[in-house]
């Protein structure tokens, strides 16, 4: 700790020796176009930050085993931290291994949690091997940036928010030596809940613990003080806003309510890092599910989280409500005004309604959108080396019953843990999810054989809780009442790795620029599926809602012709829209005290 430029003693931080807190905010650069970057950063440093905060999220970099990780283009992180520095910010790496973040399979590579019998989060050697071939890779760019070497990075986390998974603290201590094996040198620290349960999980003697948390800080700040005497007060994850899940409404949380809660802690000498100072958006494939305990929850594309810099960078009324507090924290009175171009809107695209062409049949597009792929039981995605998208599962099954005499039959499907599209003899039958699978669908049999045909789409894997790791596809079996069908065909779809080729057929609609600028890209009379602009997979959409509008910032339009393709999965629209202002759907208080109860 004496080497770092933070440490702490009688329970002050300090930076190169003089009294010091932490004013920071969390933006991922995963969830950020890396054109933006500065612009996003440039905008926390006007919030009164002096710090920004980013999770590493393993699967953005090595979502394939077989390959080395990626550090180029939207995935160097390395520059992020950069950019950071040239704005005068301090850097906090988050480097996981897992991150939860609401991001798909909170981080973690699915080739990873799909290894048979692997212990998560404890000494599996399995497991543990894995993270130091990763850390060995992602550690050497951290470390190169620390405040030691001259860089910006001034601590970094050791694990994440282990207090609500596990209680292996041989885990968390290991967990520490392989970053200081790998070059940290700079303040280490834990993060979890800010009550004595989390705790109890998650630190561990000998090192700082930081907290997570969105109310109630003042109430923690005691606990710290009980607990962790000595060591100052960190919220390391205040959240100011919260996430939406599909079916959901859009969680809003009041900016006069959150500012008070930070300067509650504050007050009480503490630290903050806002979560999220910005959110971005979850881009592609990379927005996880959580679980309620009875059913899946998938995450929206959008992750503007109610966040004080929103999705397009503008700034709200939050942002000035915590300006005004982080300020305030450094005993400036008087606040700088802030530059023009900050304070203006983001250009944006004329709305324009666009009609979309008609694409072709989901289950054609399926069969011939990958090499076949044959088992006695249905293969997980994780068995078929897919991370991400749907499979097709097709099987030749007898369904009970008499020519003359035709009797109803059900169709089920165990370890369904997403949404299944299907088909009987080509004809649209229905569609099961996670809470119907196991009831099943009505189907009508005569003792023939006929064709089924079931599309699983992975809707996100778990990113939280004890269910995380947990596999996509059909992870049990199918049955005709209760009889089980063997000798399947499977057809991955690798949504991700779509490009023009895959694309050319799909309903479409085009647009010509004079100017790129943001957009907000909308399908009134569709139903639910994927949405790519010039070949980049912008996001799900899905008529149930919260979300009505994704975010398609400027750098990904050109001047020129501009192509959107659409996937859709059951209710073909035929038109586009390019609105002018985002649609997060009708609004309700997010759940940010009953979310930190064990």
């Amino acid at each position: 700790m004496n080497n770092a430029l933070l440490s702490y003693h009688d329970a002050v931080l300090y930076r190169s020796g003089e009294p010091y807190r932490i004013l920071a905010g969390a933006i991922h650069y995963f969830r950020v176009h890396p054109d933006l970057w500065r612009d996003r950063l440039r905008r926390l440093k006007a919030m009164g930050a002096n710090t920004v905060d980013t999770y590493v999220a393993w699967n953005f970099h090595q979502p394939q085993r077989d390959a080395a990780p990626d550090f180029t283009g939207w995935r160097d992180v390395g520059h992020f931290i950069d950019l950071a520095a040239e704005e005068g910010l301090d850097v906090i790496v988050r480097p996981g291994p897992y991150i939860c973040a609401e991001w798909d399979n909170g981080g973690f590579p699915s080739w990873l949690t799909g290894i048979p019998g692997i212990g998560l989060r404890c000494m599996d050697p399995v497991f543990t091997t894995a993270i130091e071939e990763w850390f060995d890779h992602l550690l050497p760019i951290v470390a190169s940036r620390q405040a030691s070497l001259g860089g910006p990075v001034v601590a970094v986390q050791i694990e994440n928010e282990y207090g609500s998974y596990g209680d292996d603290h041989e885990y968390i201590r290991w967990n520490r030596r392989v970053l200081e094996e790998r070059g940290i040198t700079e303040l280490l620290f834990t993060a979890d809940g800010g009550t004595d349960y989390f705790l109890d999980g998650g630190s561990v003697a000998g090192t700082w613990a930081t907290a997570t948390l969105g109310s109630r800080g003042d109430e923690a700040v005691e606990t710290w003080k009980r607990r962790r005497p000595g060591e100052p007060f960190f919220n390391v994850e205040f959240w100011g806003g919260w996430f939406d899940h599909w079916g959901e409404h859009h969680h809003r949380r009041d900016a006069a309510d959150a500012a008070h809660e930070a300067r509650k802690m504050l007050d009480l000498g503490g630290s903050v890092c806002v979560y999220m100072a910005h959110g971005g958006t979850n881009f592609g494939l990379g927005s996880g599910s959580n679980h309620d305990g009875s059913r899946l929850q998938p995450t929206v594309t959008s992750y503007d989280s109610d966040a004080p810099i929103a999705e397009n960078g503008a700034l709200t009324p939050k942002f000035h409500a915590f300006r005004a507090e982080f300020f305030r924290a450094q005993g400036i009175e008087e606040m700088p005004g802030l530059p023009a171009e900050l304070l203006a809107d983001p250009p944006v695209v004329p709305a324009q309604s666009l009609p979309l062409s008609a694409g072709p049949d989901v289950l054609e597009l399926a069969r011939s959108s990958g090499k076949p792929v044959s088992s006695v039981k249905p293969l997980s995605f994780e068995q078929l080396g897919l991370d991400a998208g749907m499979v097709l599962y097709s099987v030749d099954a007898i369904l009970p019953g008499r020519a003359d005499s035709p009797s109803e039959c059900r169709l089920k499907i165990t370890g369904l843990n997403d949404r299944a599209y299907i088909w009987v003899d080509g004809a649209f039958a229905g569609v099961l999810d996670d809470t119907s699978g196991a009831e099943g669908l009505p189907l009508t049999g005569t003792g023939a054989s006929a064709k089924l045909d079931i599309l699983v789409e992975n809707l996100g894997r778990i990113n939280y809780g004890p269910l995380t790791g947990q596999g996509k596809g059909i992870l049990g079996g199918v049955l005709i009442n209760q009889r089980y069908t063997f000798h399947w065909t499977q057809v991955p779809v690798a949504l991700s790795e779509w490009g023009s080729q895959e694309l050319e057929d799909l309903a479409g609609a085009d647009f010509d620029l004079r100017e790129p600028a943001d957009t907000y890209v909308a399908l009134p009379d569709s139903g639910k599926g994927f949405v790519w602009l010039n070949g980049f997979l912008l996001g799900r959409y899905w008529e149930k809602g919260p979300q009505v509008t994704l975010y398609a910032p400027a750098p990904l339009l050109n001047v020129g012709l501009n192509r959107i393709k659409v996937l859709e999965l059951g209710k073909p629209g035929t038109v586009v829209e390019l609105r002018e202002q985002p649609d997060l759907g009708p609004e309700e208080p997010g759940p940010i005290a009953a979310a930190e109860l064990p």
